[in-house]
């Protein structure tokens, strides 16, 4: 009795799914055929709507559709307005999503100098400026002496500011003179200028990342293109929303424009201020355009060696270098005009990748190795991980001279992190050159002799390393990529006194760490 029931009941389960079943499939092909019906009637098939964004003409195709003579009023120009709108954030999105097509020729130069130094500081200029291809105006507060063919922009004088008043006791009259370079460049009536490229003579222009970074601005629009100072002190006396002049900034050509016909009505409002770049950035925010920031405009307001700020650069273009009077040479045994000759080795091989960072391990020595590429190689006892590598380390003091680490508005550490053992063996750029055949870059960085501090770790030292040899392939390119560091690799080696390694762009999965 008991089973027989039990089976009526499971045969009753059955019954009831099987016409669920049949209920659910004949509703859900009946939903589908209205909704083929609806979109039919009213919207474009889904081919041919795909096909009609990729070509970009939806309005044109889109209007040849019609509805029924009953909803043809109202409902077709709610339906066109609609679609008008559709297609104007298309065309937005799609702007926004190009790269300008600027060029060096697009970009001129303006460069506050001085005469009483410009026999030192030209040879700056001369370091980085291309004849016959980068465009720009030297201007002066005199006449100086000039040579022919020296390889140096246009000398122009500035124009008389005896009538803006200046009351700073602390600064000089001429910053009045240096804030209005650009609107005197303006005025000059160069003819294709998208940008006004500002600077001091003492600043280095790393030049085809000048033009990589501008490419990313649609010039026809409002922008002012630069960065802070290292210095926090600095930062809070002036502005952390002003571009520091001699780090360098960018001003599109409308907005240099605005700024001509209303900058000596703003001059004469900020008489107290100190210096021309906060004279520049009072009158910006006059006309509401902000500071765009880019980290690799550098102001450097610190003294002494800049390799730990080089050594562990942000990733993003080098554009700029300043106050190399106040810093050391970059490389050692070298002034400092032959430094920047070296450094521009490593910019003519491949400017998008110079100072930029890669860290590896050497698994079997238990080493550390930071790469500024064309510049310095950094080895170190023991591992440390690449968020410590990636803060500078101390090697110099801020613009107040003093070793105070809460003074600067980026992390930093200590050189030797508490023990002696961890300080880097230093491997300056030598010499680079090009493999046409391997087309690779190959530099050899030697080490800077200097007497190791004594260490107790019973491991290798990097002291019995003379050489590194460094191989890398050209990436023009990688700046139009999401920014990451490159990676690199330590190749074996058949001399005990050569260590070879590999940069280069980061495969899939591949990540800067060592297991221990």
């Amino acid at each position: 009795m008991y089973y027989s029931s039990k089976q009526r009941i499971i045969t009753w389960l059955i019954l009831i799914m099987i016409v669920l079943y049949i209920l659910y499939s004949s509703n859900f092909l009946l939903l589908t055929k209205v909704k083929k019906d609806c979109s039919t009637s009213i919207h474009l098939d889904e081919a041919t709507q795909e096909h009609l964004e990729m070509s970009g003409n939806i309005s044109s195709t889109t209007k040849t559709i019609e509805r029924s003579n009953v909803e043809e009023g109202n409902n077709e120009k709610e339906e066109e307005e609609e679609e008008e709108e559709e297609e104007e954030e298309e065309v937005s999105l799609d702007q926004l999503s190009q790269r300008q097509d600027t060029k060096l020729k697009h970009i001129v130069f303006g460069i506050a100098a001085s005469s009483n130094l410009w026999d030192i500081r030209k040879e700056y200029i001369k370091v980085w400026w291309k004849p016959n291809q980068t465009r720009g105006v030297v201007w002066l507060d005199s006449k100086v002496r000039t040579q022919a063919n020296e390889g140096l922009p246009e000398i122009r004088i500035s124009g008389d500011t005896s009538k803006f008043k200046y009351t700073n006791t602390q600064g000089q009259r001429s910053a009045l003179r240096i804030s209005r370079v650009v609107t005197e460049t303006l005025k000059l009536g160069m003819e294709d200028v998208r940008w006004f490229m500002m600077g001091d003579d003492d600043t280095i222009f790393i030049v085809d990342n000048v033009v990589r970074i501008l490419s990313k601005y649609d010039h026809t629009q409002f922008y002012y293109v630069g960065s802070s100072s290292e210095s926090h002190v600095q930062n809070i006396h002036f502005s952390y929303a002003m571009a520091y002049g001699g780090g360098g900034f960018a001003i599109s050509y409308p907005l240099a424009k605005e700024l001509a016909k209303m900058q000596d009505r703003c001059i004469q409002r900020y008489p107290a201020l100190y210096g021309s770049d906060d004279r520049m950035q009072a009158c910006m925010a006059e006309l509401g355009v902000p500071l765009t920031k880019e980290p690799g405009f550098h102001q450097y307001d610190v003294y002494g060696d800049l390799l730990g700020l080089l050594g562990a650069h942000p990733v993003a273009p080098l554009v700029t270098l300043h106050h190399l009077d106040v810093v050391q040479p970059i490389f050692p045994m070298m002034n400092r005009v032959q430094s920047l000759q070296q450094l521009m080795k490593s910019v003519k091989q491949d400017s998008g990748s110079v100072m930029q960072q890669s860290i590896c391990y050497d698994k079997k020595r238990y080493w550390t190795i930071s790469i500024s590429w064309g510049y310095v190689v950094q080895v170190l006892r023991g591992v440390l991980s690449p968020r410590e590598l990636e803060m500078p380390t101390r090697t110099f003091l801020n613009w107040y001279k003093r070793a105070d680490y809460t003074a600067y508005s980026f992390n930093t550490r200590p050189v030797t992190n508490k023990n002696p053992c961890q300080k880097a063996f230093l491997f300056y750029m030598n010499r680079t050159r090009y493999d046409p055949v391997r087309k690779q870059i190959i530099g050899t960085y030697y080490r800077f002799k200097s007497r190791p501090p004594y260490c107790t770790w019973k491991m290798e030292s990097p002291e019995k390393i003379n050489s590194i040899i460094i191989s890398k392939r050209p990436n023009p390119l990688r700046w139009q990529m999401s920014p990451r560091r490159d990676c690199c690799r330590v190749l074996p080696s058949r001399k005990n006194s050569t260590m070879y390694i590999w940069v280069g762009k980061c495969q899939q999965g591949e990540v800067s760490e060592l297991s221990l």
